[in-house]
């Protein structure tokens, strides 16, 4: 056989450069050697630890690419691979063909043929190899090795550039979902959205649209777990600083004497332990927003220093004389009311000023009528991704639950009420989708199960218990509507048992099936304390 023609080379070459996919790539590789060498079956395999993989294939059943050929169970493919030139093998060969039964036109062994193959390697390195069988004993003989070496040769440069390109996209991809994982974790932290339809909800909406624009300092203020931190978010990239940074502090967890490094950074020597420059949140935020969470805890001391930083725009780190010019938007998120803790002279007047030039109140969950379910839906898709479930749905006795129950931890409590929930149902069911029912949410206050057993028809104990002591006139009027009626329901149950249990919070906790901390912090809201005084007799 005569050696491959310059045009046929220069042909495979341009091939090569056309093809998109690696598939595409391979397809015209074996279609130019079989077109260029007399053979019945060709197989690109690709080298994987000490196993050879069909890539692609001519000539045989389409299912050897399901195969995998170790190297220690086939002579004939070690001896290509242990090989760096091509090897010819005889058509008396007594080592098994690894292909015997796989020509579509022979079953069983094959009749004495011709056997060829080609070590494609790659920086001195055998990355594959091609085979090549002809039923016509002696096929092979008369070919020309250089022409066997530029086959070689472009075949394991196609296979290279697969799976150096295969290696490309797998990184490629792995970086996209890591960068889409983070994105989705930071929009995911403490609810990722504003999810809400209550009238509440809408006035908090509008209110973001009209300030977010502007560059104004914006103080956030509701009770713990309402979301104070993902409206300073939907602030910072509603705004036109959302391509800039969104530093954050909790200035509560900083110690009192770290505060001024903290915020404005400090120079190396600066104090004992300053081993190296260090800048601080400030710095960091230039050009976008420092959302200072927990204003409410920062010291006396360090708000005139924050102050000057609001009023002018220039911070100065520690332990160095120059002053430097910052561009930066502050928000300031707190749970406590600021202008009662002015008046109490724990919070200066002229910072909380600067940083209330327009306030926005967050509201609490138990004002956001119809809003729970919505909520509780989204918390249940989150779960449901992080626990890999198929699905994970709400009964509805479990959604009258979480409509009645009063949230004294907000949307935070929400959260966590069904996760443990999901938690729970998956424990007991037996199937792929997995509900959540009202006996899963045994952590809500039992106000909440009382209301919703009254609306079926089923009073439980304890309630049927302080409902019966109570007198005509401490039952609510029907026309207080059934909010009223079920905080006065609650507070008479909680009176109940704690006049049972002689103040005693832990056992009228246990006794109303729910946290000891929830309790207290709802009976606060409720009006409700113990006074234990000390008689001398």
């Amino acid at each position: 056989m005569s050696p491959l023609s310059h045009t046929a080379l220069l042909q495979l070459a341009v091939d090569m450069a056309n093809s998109v996919t690696a598939s595409d790539r391979f397809e015209r590789l074996l279609n130019t050697v079989r077109s260029h060498i007399q053979c019945d079956a060709v197989v690109l395999l690709r080298l994987q630890g000490e196993v050879l993989k069909p890539l692609a294939q001519k000539g045989l059943h389409r299912e050897i690419l399901g195969r995998r050929f170790a190297l220690a169970e086939h002579p004939r493919l070690a001896t290509i691979h242990g090989s760096t030139v091509p090897v010819r093998f005889s058509a008396d060969c007594d080592l098994p063909d690894p292909y015997d039964g796989m020509l579509p036109e022979h079953d069983g062994d094959l009749p004495i043929h011709a056997c060829m193959g080609l070590p494609l390697l790659s920086d001195d390195q055998i990355i594959g190899v091609l085979t090549m069988d002809s039923m016509l004993p002696g096929a092979f003989d008369d070919i020309p090795g250089r022409s066997l070496e530029l086959i070689a040769a472009m075949s394991a440069a196609s296979l290279k550039t697969a799976v150096l390109l295969e290696r490309l996209e797998h990184h490629s991809q792995h970086v996209e979902n890591v960068v889409t994982e983070l994105t989705q974790e930071a929009l995911n932290k403490d609810g990722g959205e504003l999810i809400g339809e209550s009238p509440v909800m809408e006035k908090l909406q509008r209110e973001i649209s009209l300030v977010a624009p502007s560059d104004y300092a914006i103080l956030i203020e509701g009770e713990t777990g309402v979301g104070k931190e993902l409206i300073a978010r939907t602030l910072h990239s509603r705004s036109g600083r959302e391509q800039g940074p969104l530093v954050y502090v909790n200035c509560a967890a900083i110690p009192e004497n770290l505060v001024e490094s903290e915020l404005f950074g400090h120079v190396k020597g600066a104090f004992t332990g300053a081993d190296r420059h260090r800048a601080g949140k400030f710095s960091l935020a230039d050009g976008g927003t420092l959302f200072l969470d927990e204003i409410g805890e920062l010291p006396l001391a360090a708000q005139s220093k924050l102050l000057r930083a609001l009023q002018s725009h220039e911070i100065q780190p520690v332990g160095q004389d120059k002053v430097e010019q910052v561009d930066v938007r502050v928000l300031a998120a707190t749970n406590r009311v600021l202008e009662t803790e002015v008046a109490a002279q724990r919070f200066r007047a002229d910072l909380y000023h600067r940083l209330n030039v327009y306030p926005v109140k967050v509201p609490p969950l138990r004002e956001r009528q119809g809003d729970v379910a919505l909520l509780a839906g989204y918390f249940c898709e989150a779960t449901r991704r992080k626990l890999g479930m198929r699905q994970l749905i709400l009964a509805e006795d479990a959604v009258r639950v979480l409509d009645a129950y009063d949230w004294p931890g907000n949307v935070r409590e929400l959260e966590h009420v069904i996760s443990r929930a999901a938690l729970t149902a998956r424990a007991v069911s037996s199937g792929t989708i997995v509900q959540v029912r009202a006996e899963h949410l045994g952590m809500l206050a039992p106000a909440a199960n009382a209301a919703v057993s009254a609306g079926s028809a089923g009073v439980s104990e304890t309630a049927s218990e302080a409902a019966s002591e109570m007198t005509p006139g401490m039952m609510p009027a029907h026309d207080e509507g059934l909010k009223a009626a079920t905080e006065a329901f609650q507070k008479q149950m909680i009176i109940s048992c704690l006049q049972a249990h002689d103040g005693n919070w832990a056992a009228a906790a246990r006794v109303l099936k729910t946290d000891r901390a929830n309790l207290v912090r709802l009976a606060k809201r409720l009006d409700v304390s113990v006074v234990k005084e000390i008689v001398s007799s």
